[in-house]
C-alpha cells in the first residue's frame, strides 16, 4: 500500500518514557526483569525480520498499526485482546463485522506514538516497516525500551527493500503466500492458538487452490490509488500472488518496484486488457474509490481510449487485497470471477 503521503504524529520517546511508564508498569509491559515468571510454555521467541521478538506470556493487550494485522488477529479468534486499531483503507471483512465493532480505533490513517502508548499495549503488531519503523509511529527500538514486544509482517522484510523506489519499497524475489502462512504460525505461535493458525492456513490454502482459471493472454493492471500521479502494481507484491493464481501477466511485471508511480501516457501505450482497481474508503490521495477511478478513466482524454476502458473490464477489489494479507486471496477469487465473466480464461 503506498503511504508515504501518511505522516505520523510522534513525540520523542524519552519524554514518553516518563509520560506514560506508569501506566505501562501497571499493565505489564515493564522490561523483562520486572515481569514475574513467564507463564507455562514461555517464554516464546519470534526472531522477525532481523529482530528478536520475545512474549512471556500469551498478550492481552494488543494494538495492530495496520487494518491487516487487526483482520488477521481478528482471524485468530483475538478480538477481545486488541485495545488500538488504525490504518484503516476498507470496511472490515463482512464474517469479521461483529468481532470488529468495539474495536478503540487510535486513528484512521498513522496514528501518535503518544496515543498507542496511551492504549498501554503489551504488544504491537504492524504490516509496514513505514508504520513500525522509521518516520512511522515508533521504530522497534522505541516500542523495546519501554518493554512492548512488537511485530512487523515478514511480508514487508527479507526480499523487500523498504528505502527503494522512493519509499515504497522495491522486491528482488516475488512475494509467495508462504511469507504470509509463516506470519500467521509466528503471532499463533506468541498467542498460543497454534490450531486456529494452521485452521486459517488451511482455509487460505484451499481456497486459493480451487481457483482454476487460465488466462495466459491477458494483460491486468493494478491501480491501488491517485490519479495525478497513479500507484500502480510492480511485479512482485501481493497483486503478483493474484496474478499467478489465474495464470495472466501484469502490464508492469518489468519493475520490481513495489508501487511505482507511472504516468498516464506510458500507461496508454501499453493499454492494459483489464484493470483491477482499489476500492479505497480512506481519504488520504485522489482517487480512492472505485468509482472515482472509473469516472477518472473514462473522461480522461489519454485513458477514455484504452482497451479495459472501452470494453468496461474492471475488477472492483478491496485495497487490503492488493497488500499482502488474507484477503490477497478474496482478489484472486475476484479477478478469477471477471476474467470468467470477461470470457478471457480458459
Amino acid at each position: 500500500m503506498p503511504i508515504r503521503s501518511l505522516t505520523a504524529r510522534t513525540v520523542p520517546a524519552a519524554a514518553l518514557t516518563l509520560l506514560l511508564a506508569a501506566p505501562l508498569a501497571a499493565c505489564g509491559a515493564g522490561p523483562a526483569e520486572d515481569r514475574e515468571a513467564a507463564a507455562e510454555g514461555y517464554p516464546r521467541t519470534i526472531e522477525n525480520c532481523g529482530h528478536t521478538t520475545e512474549v512471556h506470556e500469551p498478550p492481552q493487550r494488543v494494538v495492530a498499526l495496520n487494518q491487516a494485522s487487526t483482520e488477521l488477529l481478528l482471524s485468530l479468534g483475538l478480538g477481545d485482546r486488541i485495545v488500538g486499531t488504525s490504518m484503516w483503507t476498507d470496511p472490515v471483512l463482512p464474517h469479521l463485522r461483529e468481532a470488529a465493532d468495539d474495536l478503540p480505533r487510535l486513528a484512521e490513517n498513522m496514528p501518535s506514538f503518544e496515543s498507542v502508548l496511551e492504549a498501554e499495549p503489551d504488544f504491537v503488531a504492524g504490516s509496514f516497516a513505514a508504520t513500525l519503523g522509521q518516520g512511522g509511529v515508533a521504530t522497534r527500538e522505541q516500542f523495546d525500551e519501554l518493554g512492548v514486544p512488537n511485530y512487523l509482517s515478514p511480508t514487508d522484510c527479507g526480499t523487500k527493500d523498504n528505502e527503494a523506489a522512493g519509499g515504497d519499497g522495491a522486491r528482488t524475489a516475488p512475494l509467495t503466500m508462504d511469507v504470509l502462512y509463516g506470519e500467521i504460525r509466528d503471532l499463533a505461535q506468541i498467542f498460543d492458538v497454534e490450531d486456529r493458525g494452521e485452521r486459517l492456513i488451511d482455509d487460505l490454502q484451499r481456497r486459493l487452490g480451487a481457483i482454476d482459471v487460465e488466462a495466459p493472454d491477458t494483460s491486468i493492471m493494478y491501480w491501488f490509488a491517485n490519479s495525478d500521479s497513479p500507484y500502480l502494481a510492480g511485479c512482485c507484491g501481493a497483486p503478483g500472488i493474484m496474478t499467478k493464481a489465474v495464470g495472466a501477466q501484469n502490464t508492469f511485471d518489468d519493475t520490481h518496484a513495489e508501487w511505482p508511480q507511472i504516468n498516464w501516457e506510458n500507461i496508454a501505450d501499453r493499454d492494459p486488457d483489464v484493470i483491477v482497481l482499489g476500492d479505497l474508503t480512506r481519504r488520504s490521495q485522489t482517487a480512492e474509490s472505485a468509482a472515482t477511478k472509473i469516472d477518472f478513466l473514462e473522461s480522461h482524454p489519454v485513458t477514455k481510449d484504452m482497451t479495459a476502458v472501452r470494453e468496461q473490464r474492471y475488477v472492483e477489489v478491496s485495497g487490503q487485497s492488493l497488500n499482502p494479507t488474507i484477503r490477497t486471496v478474496d482478489g484472486a477469487e475476484e479477478l478469477a470471477a471477471k476474467l470468467r465473466e470477461f470470457r478471457m480464461a480458459e
